[in-house]
């Protein structure tokens, strides 16, 4: 009789935990191009109360978007199925390998998508969730599948010098965080960042936003161009009791560009308490 082989662990991607053990779960979610250490500013305020997980994107930061030697499972299809829901379920099994049966989610711009699809499609493992400069879907596919071929063929360089009049107002590019951030995308494996825009390519959640029954924030960046106010605006005119905040000065990475507004935005919404400081 052959022996049974035992079924392959599905894979984690790679993720940092912060704060007390017994802090209430929060998770965390990145932007397209980015590390978990887009979330850095916001961190040392949701440690007070949170156990906080953040999590790398496939192909980001420390993540891998292939599989590794001597595996056969793979974070996210990279031959052009990539879908958020992909993503959501990395999430799922990084709460999962927790105990967590419910966590705070907050995710910037795809992070954010990932937020939304649980709470369209997992509601019950969600206690509250915020979204970053995000959309219930982000334009054409046409143009996602035109920028995953582009990456594919040419890498992630081809984006660096399209992104900070993208992700910053002018005065941020040149900041420590801002050059940081610009090199996790020069970091950033071309399959990975190509599967992200599949799965962006792919969603749209517009007409189940009235299904979303978590406690819902939204905030846009008023510079934003990539995911302009009105996507927030839609975001929370769609869920029922949804907030909105936008925040003056701040582009795509709002959290990293604005991070006491940001802060502040999101110690309300999840803890009810005042934030650092900055008026928005």
């Amino acid at each position: 009789m052959t022996a049974s082989v035992p079924p392959e662990p599905a894979p984690l991607p790679y993720h940092r935990l912060d704060g007390p053990a017994d802090g209430r779960p929060m998770i965390l979610g990145p932007s397209l191009g980015t590390s978990l250490a887009v979330w850095e500013p916001q961190l040392p305020a949701l440690i007070r109360t949170h156990r906080v997980l953040r999590w790398d994107l496939p192909g980001h930061g420390a993540s891998p978007a292939e599989p590794m030697a001597g595996s056969s499972s793979e974070l996210i299809p990279c031959d052009g199925t990539a879908t958020v829901a992909h993503l959501a379920e990395l999430v799922l099994r990084a709460a999962d390998a927790q105990g967590w049966d419910e966590f705070a989610y907050a995710g910037v711009s795809l992070g954010g998508a990932v937020g939304l699809h649980l709470a369209v499609h997992h509601p019950e493992r969600l206690t509250a969730l915020s979204l970053v400069c995000s959309s219930a879907r982000f334009g054409e596919p046409a143009a996602w599948r035109e920028r995953a071929a582009a990456v594919r063929a040419h890498g992630t360089e081809s984006m660096i010098a399209s992104r900070p009049g993208v992700w910053f107002a002018p005065d941020f590019e040149g900041t420590p965080h801002g050059t940081a951030l610009i090199e996790d995308l020069r970091c950033t494996a071309a399959a990975g960042y190509a599967a992200c825009c599949d799965a962006l390519a792919a969603f749209d959640l517009r007409g189940q936003l009235a299904e979303v029954t978590v406690p819902t924030l939204a905030v846009a960046g008023r510079l934003d161009p990539a995911t302009p106010p009105a996507h927030a605006r839609e975001i929370a005119d769609g869920i029922p009791g949804a907030a909105l905040v936008e925040v003056a000065g701040a582009a795509h990475l709002a959290n990293a560009e604005c991070p006491d507004a940001v802060t502040s935005a999101l110690l309300v919404h999840h803890d009810g308490l005042p934030g650092p400081g900055e008026r928005w």
